[in-house]
């Protein structure tokens, strides 16, 4: 036991070796809340105490259905301090949906903030194993009725005594719910290992540096701030700010303000703080180091952000839930060499393009994105059948599908359940959308296929146009068939003030298929 002890490797190791590192350096900031590394460690162990005190044990799951704040943070190292499970919750599910992962991840305990206090209720009454509430401190509300104050967990019982639970980098750390197109979620189960893993390779990929101050914007619930960015930047030293909701005034101005050094958004949002006339009016240089990611950033865009943004260096990072969830970075050298692709594998990661029987295809050729890798998820959840599936020949398989160069680097070419079959033809949504980007009136678009009685699936655009400018179906199609083989071209151009899209930033196309009355 003292071999393995001395030996071992959680998060909640990592944490504990930082504040020994840094303990006076900002670990956080949220709000007024202002806490270092020492003390962002001493909260954790209280919190921990009382946790264990109140009969948590190793491998028991919580969910946490909350805003970012401080808390969210305290609570996920607090959980891995002993031994409990997180399960983060998207809180843009409905009461139905968020009562599926409570019951399917068998948790107990719910942490909630006051926003979601009554959606988290409605779902825990629906044949949950949820038995307490505890309340986050988010960016408004007070403390409701019944549940435990994350003020009140803070202060552990009168006489408890911690007793160290035994704890190794193979046990699992977290069930993460996959936003797929699939019915029911699953659950993508990580264990330490595979987090603390993804932590080494994008620290190295994507230059984090302890003298980082990166502002998170996105949720915390979704893998790609929570381990991607803030959970690395923990490791590393650096200073973190946090905030409830990527809201573009409020994030160019706590740029300017904090001189943020990091930032982390999807296209997206990217987009939005471009198109704010508060990106003009604000101090933007101390941005050094800009990332995206979670979904395929348009080469027009990326050339917007370059121009607007000359002092910064960017990185595209590309991968999935079920991979912890970095798989490959495109680095600042090659933003413009290579534009549009995902990079190359980071240091823990290594990737195929295989056909469908799970056998490398040569290089230039479009096959799905394959993995192997000591991140990858130990498994769902309660479904054997699809682990099995998903390992198949020994490889993860992605879903999407892409192509590698000679080079060894990759471009995502679509998902495999995105892409169009039109006329006896495939062709890529993605390859459609950069062709309309490059229509100077076009802020946002995605390609989908709606069914059609002639081409079984049409290739459709649905356009948002930027303010003050006007577009209409004939320009869009006339573009298109100038520079795209004709049965590439979009058939049929919706236009729409907004694009339906989940938190973290992914557009939703299956629900605009629904929305345009198409069968997924």
């Amino acid at each position: 036991m003292s071999i393995e002890q001395a030996r071992r490797q959680t998060l909640a190791d990592l944490l504990r070796r930082s504040a020994r590192c840094f303990p006076t350096r900002m670990a956080l900031e949220f709000g007024d809340v202002r806490w270092s590394y020492a003390e962002l460690d001493a909260v954790v162990d209280r919190l921990a105490l009382s946790l264990q005190a109140r009969g948590i044990v190793p491998g028991e799951r919580l969910a946490v259905l909350s805003r970012n704040s401080h808390a969210f943070i305290a609570m996920r190292f607090a959980l891995a301090r002993t031994g409990a499970v997180l399960v983060p919750v998207n809180f843009m599910l409905n009461a139905s949906e968020i009562a599926y992962i409570l019951r399917h991840s068998g948790a107990r305990m719910l942490c909630t903030d006051s926003e979601h206090a009554a959606v988290g209720r409605e779902a825990s009454a629906q044949d949950t194993q949820v038995e307490r509430f505890v309340w986050l401190p988010a960016a408004t509300g007070a403390p409701e009725p019944g549940m435990i104050s994350f003020e009140e967990l803070c202060s552990p019982p009168e006489g408890a005594r911690w007793q160290e639970p035994v704890l190794d980098a193979a046990m699992l750390a977290q069930i993460l719910y996959t936003s797929g197109t699939e019915s029911l979620p699953k659950g993508a189960m990580l264990s330490h290992e595979s987090v603390i893993q993804q932590y080494v390779s994008v620290m190295v990929a994507a230059e984090y540096a302890a003298d980082d101050t990166m502002l998170h914007a996105m949720p915390l619930f979704h893998c790609a701030q929570l381990d991607t960015f803030f959970g690395p930047m923990l490791y590393n030293g650096a200073q973190n700010v946090i905030i409830s909701a990527p809201v573009p005034e409020v994030v160019l101005g706590l740029i300017a303000s904090r001189r943020i050094t990091s930032f982390f958004a999807p296209p997206t949002v990217w987009i939005s703080l471009l198109r704010s006339p508060a990106f003009e009016t604000h101090d933007l240089s101390s941005l050094r180091k800009c990332y995206y990611g979670a979904s395929i950033m348009p080469v027009a865009i990326l050339q917007e952000m370059q121009q607007r943004l000359p002092g910064a260096r960017f990185w595209n990072i590309y991968g999935q839930t079920e991979i912890a969830p970095t798989a490959t970075v495109l680095g600042p050298e090659d933003q413009i060499r290579k534009a549009g692709s995902a990079g190359r594998p980071v240091l823990n990661v290594e990737t195929m393009i295989a056909d469908d029987e799970c056998v490398e295809v040569p290089r230039g050729t479009v096959g799905e994105i394959v993995h192997r890798s000591p991140q990858l998820l130990l498994g769902y959840l309660n479904d054997p059948k699809k682990t099995e599936e998903a390992f198949a020949g020994g490889w993860f398989h992605s879903g999407d599908l892409g192509v590698m160069d000679e080079e060894g680097y990759i471009t995502v070419v679509d998902r495999k359940k995105d892409m169009i079959k039109t006329g006896g033809e495939n062709v890529a949504s993605r390859e459609v959308e950069e062709c309309i980007y490059r229509l100077p009136a076009v802020s946002e678009v995605a390609v989908v296929a709606l069914s059609d009685p002639r081409w079984v699936e049409a290739v459709t655009a649905v356009v948002v146009v930027k303010a003050g400018m006007s577009l209409d179906e004939a320009a869009v199609i006339a573009h298109c068939r100038a520079h795209l083989a004709h049965f590439k071209c979009p058939k049929r151009v919706i236009f729409s003030e907004t694009l339906p899209r989940n938190p973290s930033g992914k557009i939703l196309k299956r629900n605009l298929r629904v929305m345009y009355d198409a069968p997924a």
